[in-house]
């Protein structure tokens, strides 16, 4: 198999880092020493084990790409941002027919894929890269197609903790609510309890001090009308090793759309974890 050429951008995030480690150590793939960047990065080069990976500001992206480009023709490029660039990181990728693989949270969810649909390029987009919560996100879409109202009259909580440098509400919190309105549960996601502070995660939470820095645990609790039946999903995750599988996984099938030559179409992981071979 030919490794498949990958750009990670967001570096020197955290999210970006783990990723960009784990696919330079795995034979899949080939890494280019190039990252996307946000304009608030006051360094040139960021250091994975013993690459050196040149990072490319806003100002200076457009230019960067087409020197790249020219090098190493056509690759996949893999967004690992901030939620207030995903729009327009899309729009780029979009503009420079590059395939992409996003896992950012945030922005404007349905201009996203309207982005992609009017171009000539292929992405895979998704709030949650975890192959297993993706895969339980899809029994409840199942259930919520299925069993309508099954859960009509009951309340609902929903809890979430992440580590303090994550901006938004977590998307798999907000997708999980819109299962639940389908089994008949009246909620919003402006009532998701949202933690951020590490003292409470650490003390009130049980987040081990370890993984305060980057971890995502879940709650969702469900209680009947006259409070004799309780049930709760629980899904905690302490780093963010899990989320390098899905990624990659998502790149490979990403590289088989574009082999089929599809164009203008996004896919989510869902597709990506029915597809596996």
């Amino acid at each position: 198999m030919t490794p498949v050429p990958i750009m990670i951008n967001g570096l020197p995030g955290n999210v970006s880092k783990v990723i960009a480690a784990a696919a330079i150590d795995d034979p899949r793939f080939t890494v280019l020493p190039y990252s996307l960047t946000g304009p608030e990065i006051d360094i040139n080069h960021c250091h994975i084990g013993s690459e050196s990976i040149e990072l490319a500001r806003p100002g200076h992206r457009d230019e960067a790409m087409t020197a790249i480009k020219a090098e190493h023709g056509r690759f996949i490029c893999v967004d690992f941002t901030h939620p207030s660039a995903v729009n327009s990181n899309a729009v780029f990728f979009c503009q420079q027919d590059l395939p992409f693989v996003m896992g950012t949270t945030g922005g404007d969810r349905q201009l996203l894929e309207q982005t992609v649909a009017d171009s000539t390029t292929v992405a895979v987009i998704a709030p949650n890269m975890a192959k297993q919560i993706v895969g339980f996100q899809a029994m409840m879409a199942h259930a919520a197609e299925h069993f309508p109202g099954l859960f009509k009259g009951y309340r609902l909580t929903v809890r979430e903790s992440h580590q303090a440098g994550k901006a938004d509400t977590s998307g798999t919190a907000k997708a999980m609510v819109g299962y639940f309105n389908q089994l008949g549960v009246d909620f919003t996601v402006d009532r998701i309890e949202k933690e951020r502070d590490p003292e409470r995660q650490q003390n009130m939470w049980g987040v081990p001090a370890n993984v305060l820095k980057g971890h995502g645990w879940h709650t969702y609790t469900l209680i009947s009308p006259d409070d004799s039946v309780k049930f709760e999903f629980v899904h905690n995750i302490n780093g963010r090793r899990i989320y390098c599988e899905g990624t990659m996984d998502a790149v490979l099938f990403l590289s088989r759309q574009m082999a089929a030559n599809i164009r203008g179409k996004v896919f989510s992981m869902i597709d990506v974890l029915k597809k596996e071979p």
